[in-house]
C-alpha cells in the first residue's frame, strides 16, 4: 500500500511544477504528516524531493528528474478509454484504475500538455441516465464486468417472469442504455448471442474458464440491431391519426423517432385543411394515449373508435375545467 503512494506521490510531482502538502494529502487521501514522512522516505531513495519552506511552499522535484514508472497495466489502459463516463467507471469497480492511467499519462506527457485531461473534463461531460429517475447501480454489475475484461464464462442465475433460470454464459460486452445496464452474450456452446439485463442476475459465478471469442462480434452493431429488433417486437397495435403541421413536426418527439419517419413516408396528401393522416404502429392503446396526449390539439385520432373516446372524454372534461 505505502509502496503504490509512494509511486503516486512521485507522478504527481512530475506532472505538476510543485505541490503544497495539503494538495497532496487530499490526492493521496491520507494526513499532512503523512506527507512529509513519505517525502522524507523518496528523498532518501534518492528521488530528488525537494520542500520548499514558507506560505506559498510545497514540494517539487528538482534537476529534470523524470520516474520511467509510467507503463500502463492492461486494466488501466482499458479503462482509460471509459474515463468520460465516470459514473460507468464507479459502477463497473474501474474508477481506480482509470485515475491511476489518467495520472501515468500526464506524468509522461511534455509540460505544455500537461493541462490536456483537465481543459478537456471541463469541456466534454457525458451523463449517460436519463431524466427525472434515480440510477440504480446492479449489485453484480462489477462482477460481470471482471469477467467481461478477462474472457472468462460465467454461471448466472436470471430472472425471468415465469421464474428462475440458470444459464452458462460468454460475457462479450456491456451497454448502458438509459441508466440501465446489459450484458450481451451468448450461451455455452451455442451460437446465438442474446442481451440479459443486468438487475435480473440474482447470481454470478464466474469461474477459470476462458472462451474464445468470436473475432465477428461487434458490440456496436450488435446492439443497434437488437435494440431496433426490441423496439419493433414491442409495436403490436396500429392507432390511425390525423396531424396538423405541428402535429407531423412533433410526432418525432412524441413516438420512436424511426417509427415516426416511417409512418410520415407512408402517408397520403395533406387534406383541405393541411392536414395529414398516418397509421401509427404503437405498443398498445394505453402507451399510445400518453403519447398523443402530448400533441395536444394538433392531433385528432380517428381510430380505433376505443381511443378516439377516450380522447374525447379528455376533451369534454377539459372543456369543463376551463369554461368560464
Amino acid at each position: 500500500m505505502r509502496a503504490a503512494r509512494l509511486i503516486k506521490m512521485v507522478l504527481l510531482l512530475q506532472s505538476r511544477a510543485s505541490m503544497t502538502a495539503a494538495e497532496l494529502a487530499r490526492e493521496l487521501e491520507v494526513s499532512e504528516r503523512t506527507v512529509t514522512r513519505d517525502a522524507q522516505a523518496l528523498s532518501e531513495a534518492g528521488v530528488p524531493v525537494y520542500a520548499d519552506r514558507g506560505r506559498a511552499g510545497g514540494y517539487r522535484l528538482v534537476g529534470g528528474y523524470r520516474t520511467r514508472l509510467t507503463g500502463l497495466g492492461r486494466d488501466e489502459a482499458e479503462a482509460l478509454f471509459l474515463s468520460g463516463v465516470p459514473g460507468a467507471l464507479r459502477e463497473m469497480g474501474l474508477e481506480d484504475a482509470a485515475s491511476a492511467a489518467r495520472l501515468k499519462v500526464s506524468a509522461a506527457l511534455l509540460p505544455s500538455l500537461r493541462d490536456a485531461s483537465r481543459t478537456a473534463a471541463q469541456r466534454f461531460h457525458l451523463d449517460a441516465p436519463t431524466w427525472f429517475r434515480e440510477p440504480g447501480t446492479p449489485e453484480l454489475l462489477p462482477a460481470v464486468a471482471d469477467a467481461v475484461w478477462d474472457d472468462r464464462r460465467i454461471t448466472a442465475r436470471y430472472r425471468r417472469e415465469d421464474g428462475e433460470v440458470v444459464r452458462e454464459l460468454e460475457p462479450y460486452g456491456l451497454v448502458l442504455k438509459a441508466g440501465v445496464w446489459y450484458l450481451c452474450a451468448r450461451a455455452a456452446g451455442h451460437g446465438s448471442f442474446r442481451v440479459y439485463r443486468i438487475d435480473r442476475f440474482t447470481a454470478v459465478d464466474a469461474g477459470e474458464e476462458r472462451f474464445e471469442r468470436d473475432p465477428g462480434f461487434g458490440l456496436p452493431a450488435f446492439w443497434e440491431e437488437r435494440a431496433e429488433q426490441f423496439a419493433r417486437s414491442l409495436l403490436r397495435a396500429e392507432v390511425v391519426v390525423r396531424l396538423s403541421e405541428t402535429g407531423v413536426r412533433r410526432l418525432p418527439h412524441t413516438v420512436a423517432a424511426p417509427t415516426a419517419r416511417e409512418a410520415l413516408e407512408t402517408a397520403g396528401a395533406p387534406d383541405a385543411d393541411g392536414w395529414v393522416t398516418v397509421t401509427l404502429p404503437v405498443e398498445s392503446e394505453e402507451v399510445a394515449h400518453d403519447q398523443l396526449t402530448a400533441l395536444g390539439p394538433e392531433a385528432e385520432v380517428l381510430g380505433p373508435e376505443t381511443l378516439r373516446a377516450r380522447f374525447a372524454r379528455d376533451a369534454a372534461r377539459l372543456a369543463a375545467l376551463y369554461r368560464g
